[in-house]
């Protein structure tokens, strides 16, 4: 594994990932249950924007830098405010130089009876997100292959919750993988909630995912699409995408509000296609 999210840390695809993460997380909290989160490629948790790595890509500026020098009307503004409120906890009044991962906008929006399961493969990663969640007894650091999690650690005891899978999209397969996967965790924990990342950059996989999914017997299902260009000449990262199974029922028009805001402030001049769609009915 030699994929750094240092490299990309509050690029768009974050900004779009970590709004609908929030959206979720704060849906779940309207019950007063207690559920968990599980957060399959967690990373470090917290990102340093005047790293050498985030300075030399310098993706940040055109994702959360612009967010947050941009205006909002006020729905869209309340929408992203989970996400933003994160992002001004872990910088100083008026300063951008930090970037929060998943388990580190999970645990500020958690309350005291929810839980966090964060894990992380990479070993040098995995130790530092276990430094920063020492002696948090609502989060659980795992050095531990995703994957693996998707299977073993099914259902929560909680039995409400979120699982997300980031992956880093390095291997062969991932699109495949990400199905099977979903396949095994959907058998053990039917009634949970699951956001799956995913990069549009090879148009012709994204499509065969788009397929598979909605051909995996797996129902209620959307997908969340934003892109920051038309399609390129060549591989690039022209959008993201997120699915989501079983989606709260608000999700889906939140959503497009959000994307609808991110519309002016993330994409190039000629944006690609914004989208939410059903790919399994309920």
């Amino acid at each position: 594994m030699n994929y750094r999210h240092a490299f990309h840390a509050g690029n768009f695809a974050d900004v779009v990932k970590h709004a609908v993460l929030a959206r979720i997380v704060e849906y779940l909290k309207r019950k007063d249950k207690a559920f968990r989160v599980i957060d399959t490629h967690a990373g470090i948790g917290l990102y340093d924007l005047s790293s050498q790595e985030a300075q030399r890509t310098g993706e940040w500026r055109e994702g959360i830098g612009r967010l947050m020098t941009s205006t909002l009307d006020a729905e869209s503004a309340n929408l992203l405010s989970p996400l933003l409120e994160v992002v001004r906890a872990v910088n100083q009044p008026g300063a951008l130089t930090c970037y929060p991962g998943s388990p580190t906008i999970v645990r500020h929006l958690l309350r005291r009876q929810d839980r966090l399961t964060a894990i992380e493969l990479h070993e040098a990663d995995a130790a530092q997100l276990a430094a920063r969640f020492v002696g948090d007894f609502q989060v659980r650091t795992i050095h531990l292959d995703g994957w693996l999690a998707l299977g073993a650690h099914l259902p929560p005891k909680e039995k409400r919750g979120l699982v997300l899978v980031d992956p880093p999209f390095e291997q062969e397969g991932e699109f495949g993988r990400m199905i099977e996967r979903l396949r095994t965790a959907y058998r053990r924990w039917p009634g949970g909630i699951y956001a799956l990342w995913y990069p549009i950059k090879d148009r012709q996989a994204v499509a065969g995912f788009r397929r598979g999914l909605a051909e995996s017997g797996i129902g209620d299902m959307i997908d969340i699409v934003f892109e920051k260009r038309p399609p390129s000449p060549e591989p690039r990262l022209d959008g993201t995408g997120m699915i989501v199974v079983n989606p709260p029922y608000v999700l889906e028009e939140e959503v497009r509000r959000i994307l609808s805001a991110l519309t002016p402030i993330l994409t190039e001049t000629r944006g690609g296609e914004i989208a939410v769609t059903r790919l399994v009915g309920e």
